[in-house]
C-alpha cells in the first residue's frame, strides 16, 4: 500500500512536526507532502521524505511570512498531486485535511486542532504584536469563505483522529463529525528525572501571542522569585522589553539543555490555552510539576494536587495565587514521572499502529 503523509507546513520542531516524526517512522515507506517547507528546519528523517511542495514555496519571503499568505492556503493545498497513492495521511493543523485524495484512495486525518485563529482564537492570536489590526480586518475579510472551504474539506475525510479530548469536541461541534483520541507521542525515554529542583520557574514556548507568555512576565516581573525563558517568536522584542527582573530570556535551546531546564526547575509554568500541549507532559516525565491555565488540552495532561495546579482566570495575580499555592504543597516527582507515561511514543505508536492495520498499510 502506496501511503502519503501531509502536513501544512515544514518550518520548525514544534508539537505537530514531532507526530510526523513519528508517523514518518511507523510508515518507512510512505512519502510526504507539504505546502511549504524551509530546508533544514525539522528532522532530517523528516526531510529526507519530502517528495514535494506546493506553488507557495516560490512566493517572496514565504520563509517567514507564510502566514500572510492564508487565504491561498485551500488552492495550495489542492494543488498537491497525490495520485497513485492508496492511504493519505495528514497532519493537520490548518488545511492538510483538505488534501485531494485520489479516487479510490482512503483519507485519515490526524487533527492537532480545526484552524484556532479561524474559528475560536482570533483574540488570542492578534491580541498583541506589530500589524494586529490590519490582521484582524484581513481575517474578519476571509472568515466566512475559510469556514466554508474548512467545512466541506472535513466532509471528505474518512476517518479523524484528535489529539486530545478538547480537539475532539471541537471536531464535532466545527464539522460535526466524531474522532478518536490518540495523544500525541512524549519522548519519555529522552525527558527523565534527574538532579533537584533549584530556583527558579521555566517556560518552554514560542513567543507567540496566543501562548499568552505576557501573563507570567506580569506575574514575576519586580518579584521575589526568578523565571526563565526558553524559546523565541514574534513577541520576543516586545515581551523583553516589558520585563523586569527576576525574568530572564535564553533564546532557543538545544534538546539536552532543555531537559536538563525541566529537571531543575521548580515547576513549569503553562499559561496559555493548548489543544494539547507537549511541553507539560515533558516536564512530568522529569518529574517537575505544572502551573497551568486551566483550560484546553492541559486539563487532559495534568492532574490538578498530584502533578500540577491551574489557575482559572487567564490573569497575572491567578497565575501568581498558583504558583502560591504550588510552593505549598509537597510534590512527589515518582508520582509525576509515572503519570507522564500514558503519553509515552510506545503508547502513539501502538494505537497509530492498529488503526492503520485496520487500512492494510
Amino acid at each position: 500500500m502506496r501511503v502519503a503523509l501531509v502536513h501544512d507546513w515544514l518550518t520548525g520542531m514544534r508539537g505537530g512536526e514531532k507526530v510526523l516524526l513519528e508517523l514518518v517512522r511507523l510508515l518507512p515507506e510512505a512519502d510526504v507532502f507539504t505546502l511549504l517547507w524551509n530546508r533544514g528546519s525539522v528532522a532530517p528523517e523528516i526531510e529526507r521524505r519530502v517528495r514535494a511542495t506546493s506553488f507557495l514555496q516560490k512566493l517572496p519571503f514565504i520563509a517567514t511570512a507564510y502566514r500572510n499568505y492564508l487565504p491561498l492556503f485551500p488552492a495550495a493545498i489542492r494543488s498537491l498531486d497525490l495520485g497513485g497513492y492508496d492511504l493519505v495521511l495528514s497532519s493537520s493543523h490548518a488545511v492538510a485535511h483538505a488534501a485531494p485524495v485520489p479516487p479510490g484512495a482512503r483519507h485519515i486525518s490526524y487533527v492537532h486542532t480545526p484552524m484556532r485563529y479561524l474559528w475560536d482564537a482570533r483574540a488570542d492570536y492578534f491580541q498583541f504584536g506589530r500589524g494586529r489590526l490590519w490582521k484582524r480586518a484581513a481575517l474578519a475579510t476571509v472568515s466566512p469563505w475559510l469556514r466554508r472551504f474548512d467545512r466541506r474539506a472535513a466532509l471528505r475525510v474518512d476517518r479523524f483522529v484528535a489529539n486530545s479530548r478538547h480537539v475532539r469536541d471541537r471536531i464535532r461541534r466545527i464539522y460535526g463529525r466524531d474522532a478518536e483520541v490518540i495523544y500525541p507521542p512524549v519522548d519519555t525515554d529522552f525527558f527523565t528525572p534527574g538532579a533537584p529542583p533549584e530556583d527558579y520557574y521555566l517556560i518552554v514556548s514560542s513567543l507567540e501571542p496566543y501562548k499568552r507568555i505576557d501573563l507570567a512576565v506580569d506575574a514575576f516581573s519586580g518579584g521575589r522569585r526568578r523565571l526563565l525563558i526558553a524559546g523565541s517568536g514574534t513577541l520576543d522584542r516586545e515581551l523583553r522589553a516589558r520585563a523586569r527582573p527576576p525574568v530572564e530570556f535564553l533564546g532557543a535551546v538545544s534538546d539536552e539543555k532543555l531537559c536538563d531546564l525541566y529537571r531543575r526547575a521548580r515547576a513549569l509554568v503553562f499559561p496559555g490555552r493548548e489543544d494539547f500541549g507537549m511541553v507539560p507532559v515533558e516536564a512530568q516525565a522529569c518529574g517537575r510539576p505544572v502551573i497551568c491555565y486551566g483550560a484546553g488540552g492541559a486539563l487532559e495532561s495534568v492532574v490538578e494536587g498530584r502533578t500540577g495546579v491551574y489557575f482559572q482566570a487567564p490573569t497575572a495575580p491567578a497565575l501568581w495565587e498558583a504558583v502560591e499555592r504550588a510552593e505549598n504543597i509537597d510534590w512527589d516527582p515518582d508520582a509525576i514521572r509515572r503519570h507522564s507515561l500514558s503519553f509515552s511514543r510506545p503508547q502513539f505508536q501502538a494505537r497509530m499502529k492498529a488503526l492503520l492495520d485496520e487500512y492494510g498499510s
